[in-house]
């Protein structure tokens, strides 16, 4: 195929017609429900998901839901007090802090993020996890650092050992976990389906919780890379200001974007990478493309790879014997 920069571009009228069409159909004639309930954050992809669902059952039929708790950024309240000007829908706020603060969400990351700093206390220090920037440069694996913040704004860092690591990702993933109980409750009180928001970026290559944000009834956008949601949302007149926020992770209490905690690179340059290799476009075209060399290109494509396949367990459906059975008579030949 011919490959530039613009190979990656959908034809926006015709994408959210198929999309407003296909929640329609799965809300009221496959899972036969009233309405339907969108979490939002501020952010692009829960705009576009809420603008489409509206379009396509009613304003009076769609329930926005902010689910904030302690360490959520304030500036969310803001985004999405410009997006409800617009996508007129109703939209209730559910802080999630004291069922967090119930389960050890809090108490059990800080745990293990003393054992590397023993002077975080977790309220007046701010923590994340990043991966190194380097992508385009090094072919390296996914090897994360534990960064504290203090209170006067010294950062600190540290490799994280795999056990802190898990500990910290377990004990995070409850707001993920709680985000998706309460979002339900919300549905069934009112017999409305969950609609979910997360692109092809966050799917395929894992960054999500499983049985936590990727639990929902229909998912109108999986198939779409982040620049073609960025589409619909021009198309949509989804608020400049959302459009313009840089995408955050919304996990940990130091402020990051998702580029820095997980896709290492911007979404500009990865989608159009990953585009191109999907449809068997050769690296050194891709480079020519976009002002990369081949070996740039390649590590990036290296990196998708390695994400896809070490997240295969998060996207498989529960096993029963049935399953299994089929799986080993493959394996026999």
């Amino acid at each position: 195929m011919n490959f530039d920069r613009n190979s990656i571009l959908i034809n926006p009228k015709e994408e959210v017609a198929n999309i407003v069409e296909a929640i329609k159909y799965s809300v009221q004639t496959i899972f036969k429900k009233k309405g339907a309930v969108i979490g939002v954050s501020g952010g692009v992809d829960s705009s576009v998901v809420l603008a489409l669902t509206a379009r396509a059952l009613g304003n009076d039929k769609v329930l926005a839901v902010m689910l904030p708790e302690i360490e959520s950024t304030l500036d969310n309240i803001d985004f999405v007090g410009k997006l409800l000007k617009q996508v007129n829908v109703d939209c209730v706020t559910e802080d999630l802090t004291e069922a967090l603060t119930g389960l050890g969400c809090y108490k059990r990351r800080n745990s293990a993020v003393k054992e590397l700093f023993p002077e975080y206390d977790g309220t007046t220090y701010k923590m994340k996890l990043i991966l190194p920037d380097d992508i385009l440069e090094a072919n390296n694996l996914n090897i994360f650092y534990l960064e504290i913040i203090s209170p006067d704004g010294v950062a600190k860092r540290k490799r994280l050992p795999l056990k802190q690591y898990l500990e910290i990702v377990a004990a995070s993933n409850f707001k993920q976990r709680t985000r998706m109980s309460m979002l339900y409750y919300l549905a069934e009180t009112r017999n409305y389906a969950v609609i979910g928001t997360p692109n092809k970026n966050e799917h395929e290559q894992g960054f999500f919780v499983k049985y936590g944000d990727s639990g929902s009834d229909f998912r109108p956008i999986k198939h779409l890379f982040k620049t073609q949601v960025y589409q619909l949302a021009d198309y949509l007149d989804i608020p400049v200001i959302i459009k313009d926020r840089v995408p955050t992770s919304d996990t940990y209490s130091a402020d990051q974007s998702q580029e820095e905690f997980f896709f290492r690179l911007p979404f500009d340059i990865l989608d159009r990478i990953w585009y191109g290799w999907e449809n068997g476009v050769s690296s050194d075209q891709i480079a020519s493309a976009l002002n990369l060399s081949a070996n740039q290109v390649n590590n990036v494509i290296s990196d998708i790879k390695r994400k896809i396949n070490t997240t295969v367990y998060l996207r498989k459906e529960p096993l029963d014997i049935k399953s299994i059975e089929i799986e080993l008579h493959s394996t026999d030949h």
